[in-house]
């Protein structure tokens, strides 16, 4: 299968590829290249959002744009051209549809049928949807909030580009898209950084210092006697204090992986008889393992924090208690048991809630299961977590106590049978030995499915998994 045709005029278009595994549809979050710029085969032309990832796009061959199809904003379905290069050689002056197309991101686009080329052969089975079936469905012109608003603000200034008296259009700053990804977190102007990279390239420290003179410089902090878990893939920056002055209301279009994971939530919370249940503890030891761990030469350079041992645990008491590593297959009515563990990290992220997962996570020691974790994170704060790591989960690990919070009532992930939400880590009073003492304590909270795991072996998971947090050195008796 191809996602590029070639006309006769020396013309090369490029589909919207497929880029999770049978999704239909992606949004065009920032284009990279204008029409007149030319590009390289392997080159990121655009970025992309589906309901599970952002993803972008390389071009597959050389060229000079010629016209963008889409504006920022836009869904487009996939199979649909939304990219023409010239490959003749000459650079052919860029086509005037595709220049209003860019520049004008809250308009809605013609109807499919309108639009559609003529004698333009339907797309094949299996590759993606009939441009007969096709629509393009634009950004609706509807007031996004400061934090949100980079998008629209990008295309203005392509705009303001490409409606420029004569003026050749800025070359665009070189940066890794990790970097990219990172600068537009920070809400940093790449342009606006100088380098310091090897021919020029724009590096995470660059982004960093360039943030740096714009913060005022804190006071000392006084140590907290308070300690938390860690949070897996906390990417989002406290939101700003709000403000009333202007409009009343704003309305933030539901799309991608927020409207994914509502879709999910609402189907899990529906279809699953949720059951929570819930056990305080007393995790003093595993906190001072963690210290001690962290010392350790074989887990040097390596992710330690109360979030590992906590997986580590549940792991454990998984092995103990196979019954609830299960799925509910409907269309079957059978119990699908799972003789693997792929264990779901739920991550916060600017584009919403997912949930990758650690493949295999019952065959790994701690120190992999520490590099495994470590890498999740990673991945997700960069935001380049892949559809095929959120795919596949059999349990997941939701830790609301980064936020202080002591516990919650935590929602399946869909085909999953079990979650375990981790509250806030601190210090209470708690009879140790006969005494009143303060002492490290956490509570846990384990939903599950009541169609497959019962009362007796969801019990049986939460109080395992909360005997190995009291007494971490059951991580080697019982494992």
């Amino acid at each position: 299968m191809t996602t590029m045709t070639e006309n006769a005029s020396g013309l090369r278009e490029f589909k919207m590829p497929d880029v999770g595994e049978g999704l239909t549809e992606a949004e065009i979050l920032k284009w990279y290249v204008q029409p007149g710029d030319t590009v390289t085969d392997g080159q990121v032309v655009c970025e992309v959002e589906t309901a599970k990832a952002a993803v972008e796009l390389p071009i597959p061959f050389d060229g000079v744009v010629h016209a963008l199809h889409f504006p920022e904003g836009t869904t487009v379905d996939v199979g649909q051209v939304i990219i023409a290069v010239d490959v003749s050689g000459g650079a052919a002056a860029p086509a005037a549809p595709a220049a209003e197309a860019v520049a004008a991101p809250s308009a809605r686009p013609a109807p499919a049928e309108e639009a559609k080329p003529e004698g333009r052969k339907p797309v094949l089975v299996g590759y993606g949807v009939a441009e007969s079936s096709t629509k393009r469905r634009a950004r609706k012109g509807v007031e996004v909030p400061a934090q949100q608003g980079e998008t629209l603000y990008a295309a203005t200034a392509l705009q303001a580009e490409l409606n420029g008296h004569g003026a050749a259009p800025a070359q665009r700053p070189l940066a890794k898209p990790p970097v990219r990804k990172l600068a537009k977190d920070l809400g940093v102007d790449l342009a606006t950084i100088t380098p310091s990279g090897p021919d020029g390239i724009i590096t995470r420290e660059d982004v960093h210092a360039a943030v740096a003179p714009a913060q005022a410089p804190a006071p000392a902090a006084v140590p907290a006697p308070q300690a938390t878990v860690e949070a897996p893939a906390r990417v989002q920056a406290p939101a700003p204090a709000a403000s009333y002055d202007g409009a009343r209301e704003t309305r933030v279009p539901v799309k991608g992986v927020r409207k994914a994971t509502a879709a999910a939530m609402v189907g899990s919370a529906f279809t699953a008889p949720h059951v929570t249940e819930f056990v305080t503890l007393d995790v003093t030891r595993t906190m001072r393992l963690v210290e001690e761990l962290k010392q350790d030469k074989d887990m040097q350079g390596l992710r330690v924090n109360p979030l590992l041992l906590i997986a580590k645990a549940l792991l454990v008491a998984i092995k103990r208690n196979p019954g609830i590593n299960a799925s509910w297959d409907e269309a079957h009515q059978e119990i699908v048991q799972k003789h693997y563990v792929n264990l779901g990290i739920a991550a916060a992220t600017p584009r919403g809630l997912i949930v990758p997962n650690i493949k295999d996570a019952h065959d790994k020691t701690l120190p992999q299961l520490a590099e495994e974790l470590g890498a999740l994170v990673a991945t997700a704060r960069e935001g380049k977590t892949s559809p095929a790591a959120m795919q596949g989960g059999t349990v997941t690990i939701t830790n609301v106590g980064v936020f202080g919070v002591d516990t919650g009532t935590p929602i399946l992930n869909p085909g999953e049978s079990a979650i375990l939400a981790v509250g806030a880590i601190k210090p209470q009073p708690w009879v140790h030995k006969g005494k009143v003492k303060p002492r490290q304590v956490t509570t846990l909270a384990l939903s599950f499915d009541h169609r497959l795991v019962d009362g007796e072996l969801g019990s049986r998971v939460l109080a395992d998994t909360a005997a190995i947090l009291e007494q971490p050195k059951r991580l080697i008796t019982w494992a």
